[in-house]
């Protein structure tokens, strides 16, 4: 009978454990079932306690922060712009990403996840009224036309110290279209902000970078240092950049040479350093100092040439030493350009000297042109142009044959004269004087011949005032040349100076 009670005992035992289990077995699955429609308890999306809910209950509690949706726009320059949800109508739509988490799930791991729950999150997509969104974009402070800066372009300025590249501003005018888009986008997928960048900004149409600019400075810096080197004895010349800044035209990208500046330094050049006619003190062999112009001798500065090689010198590029483009040198280089080899032709005294390297060579009386006939010779500063031995000299009513002739003023020259029967000196020019020649001892220009070159300087003068009107006088430039015309037009006796022709120093 006891035994009987145990079994029974037992048997009720392992039927309420049975029945335990089932229950137990029978929960778990039903909550099996149930999480498979349901998120697993403690479950977060966004933050939000979602744990029980089903679908439709989990995606309206995500849904819930629509209304206070904020998106915050960021500019380049980190300022920061906000708009709204509820200014722009909007509302949130599901995207499935809630409900992809849902099936996700494994519903009989419900238990274990009871201690390792699902923290996660979602994109929030969300719909918004067209309209809404556009007007709160343009009413953002950004497009205010008050707070706008416009871009401006890069630009090359002349400053102090030469030309430079100004760099472009670039100003902070956002190109609406792409901020709108952008907006729109973010609020989409419902981001809680939005950085703008340089593409959503108006660019200056050309930067420090922008090859039409460095084109420019590349060709200015090309110019400028073409910096030339002028050498001319005695002198420091140099055109350095600041001078060539001064010949260029720099008009929007475009660069080039302004000929008429470059005309007008050439003109100074030939201004400064041409010595052409020019009036100069020179101590004479008695030991005083005459003040003597005209004539052709002397420097005389090409200028077409000139330009056209300084054109050429600056478009090069590069640096250069070398002289100026002339179209007549003196005799020897530098400020004195008589030098010490040269014709000294003293009229009042009737008496010549010629000097080789500050050596006298001959000396000698002479007979020079006869004034009052109007044939008296020319003054200035001359040079012996050619020499001809023998020669025959010619004029409208004479004929002469001659050993040595040495013209160094149109066709007045230094040549014997046998006929003077050994007489020259004194007074005789005054009464018998040539023909504007001069006359001298034929030893003497026999001398003068067999030494003297071409080009070498003569300096003719007379000690009192003179007027010299004739052919030969208007043609050499003769110093004290007066022309007759002018001279009765203007009811003047004349002036002792520099003739007509010598006032144009560049001696073109």
């Amino acid at each position: 009978m006891r035994r009987r009670k145990q079994r029974r005992k037992q048997k009720i035992i392992i039927a309420s454990v049975l029945g335990v289990i089932l229950l137990l077995a029978a929960v778990y699955l039903f909550m099996g079932y149930y999480f498979s429609s349901h998120f697993f308890f403690r479950t977060r999306i966004n933050g939000w306690k979602v744990g029980g809910m089903d679908l439709s209950s989990a995606e309206e509690k995500v849904g819930d922060g629509v209304e206070d949706y904020l998106l915050t726009i960021f500019d380049r320059d980190g300022e920061k712009h906000h708009i709204y949800g509820a200014d722009i109508g909007c509302s949130y739509v599901p995207d499935g990403s809630v409900e992809k988490l849902l099936k996700e799930q494994e519903p009989l791991q419900w238990l274990v996840k009871l201690y390792h729950p699902l923290k996660t999150d979602v994109p929030i997509t969300m719909e918004y009224q067209e309209e809404l969104i556009s007007k709160a974009v343009s009413a953002l402070d950004c497009f205010r036309k008050e707070n706008i800066t416009e871009p401006e372009s890069a630009q090359i300025e002349l400053g102090e110290d030469g030309y430079y590249i100004q760099p472009e501003i670039p100003g902070n005018q956002m190109i609406y279209e792409n901020v709108l888009a952008k907006v729109q986008q973010a609020v989409s997928a419902g981001d809680a902000s939005v950085e703008l960048t340089d593409e959503d900004y108006v660019k200056p149409e050309y930067t420090s970078e922008s090859r039409e600019i460095t084109q420019v400075m590349d060709r200015i810096n090309s110019y400028e240092n073409a910096e030339i080197n002028y050498e001319i004895k005695d002198y420091e010349e140099k055109l350095d950049k600041k001078q060539i800044r001064e010949f260029l035209l720099v008009e929007g990208f475009s660069v080039s040479l302004n000929v008429e500046k470059i005309e007008a330094y050439v003109q100074s050049l030939a201004s400064k350093y041409n010595t052409y006619a020019d009036v100069r003190s020179f101590k004479t062999s008695s030991g005083d100092t005459v003040e003597i112009g005209g004539g052709d001798y002397g420097w005389i500065v090409n200028k077409p040439k000139e330009a056209e090689r300084l054109k050429a010198d600056l478009e090069a590029g590069k640096p250069v030493s070398r002289e100026p483009e002339y179209s007549q040198r003196p005799f020897v280089e530098g400020k004195n350009d008589i030098g010490n080899t040269y014709v000294e032709i003293d009229y009042t005294k009737q008496h010549l000297w010629y000097y080789e390297n500050g050596q006298l060579v001959v000396e000698s009386d002479i007979v020079t042109g006869n004034i009052s006939r109007n044939n008296g010779s020319p003054d200035g500063v001359f040079k012996i142009v050619y020499k001809d031995s023998p020669a025959v000299l010619k004029g409208e009513d004479y004929e002469s044959d001659v050993t040595y002739f040495m013209p160094f003023a149109y066709n007045v020259g230094i040549h014997d004269a046998s006929w003077r029967n050994g007489k020259f000196g004194g007074e005789i020019y005054k009464s018998s004087g040539s023909h504007g020649c001069i006359n001298a001892p034929l030893e003497v220009a026999q001398k003068i011949y067999e030494t003297i070159k071409v080009g070498t300087p003569v300096i003719a003068f007379y000690r009192e005032k003179v007027e010299l009107s004739a052919e030969n006088a208007k043609i050499s430039n003769a110093f004290s040349y007066v022309d007759p015309e002018k001279k009765e037009a203007e009811g003047q006796p004349g002036a002792e100076g520099k003739p007509e022709a010598e006032s144009d120093k560049q001696g073109e």
